[in-house]
């Protein structure tokens, strides 16, 4: 089933890319006690992923943070290092990077997708949402092929 505005996120673990390393956070301890903005992308170094989806996050980061966001993160079904060396060729040190090695995050929250067909396997579908102490406050959804409502510029907008 999937994840709806008002539920609390699915108990879980990601792997959090810091300077030093990947780190292995609960989707509690994460998300706990302060409002996120988290969006899912189906893979760093994809062509939307990286054209469009991740920068206007980074171009919005400011402003998003202005409207009472206490971190911006991304998440995607990929390995810690693929996420940092994405991170660093887009210079989005404003954005937390959120690796779902194993979609088991995407499968939790009932956002996947099948991306077999482009040599991709499971993969998390294109989205965005607030939230808020664990709790799912906003969520938009991508209909398939589609970039528009898990943008930064359309998050603001909700905001």
């Amino acid at each position: 089933m999937t994840i709806a505005t008002g539920d609390r996120l699915p108990q879980t673990t990601l792997v959090k890319v810091t300077e030093a390393g990947p780190e292995q956070v609960s989707v509690e301890e994460y998300f706990g006690g302060r409002r996120v903005a988290l969006f899912a992308v189906p893979g760093a170094f994809t062509p939307t992923c990286s054209a469009r989806h991740l920068p206007s996050f980074v171009e919005k980061a400011d402003a998003l943070k202005a409207k009472e966001i206490d971190e911006i993160a991304c998440t995607s079904v990929n390995d810690a290092f693929v996420m940092q060396a994405w991170a660093k060729a887009n210079e989005a040190g404003a954005i937390t990077m959120l690796a779902d090695g194993n979609g088991n995050f995407a499968e939790a929250v009932g956002l996947t997708m099948d991306g077999s067909g482009f040599g991709l396997g499971k993969r998390s579908q294109r989205y965005a949402m607030i939230v808020n102490d664990g709790v799912v406050e906003q969520l938009h959804v991508e209909a398939p092929g589609e970039y528009r409502v898990s943008s930064a510029d359309y998050l603001l907008e909700q905001l």
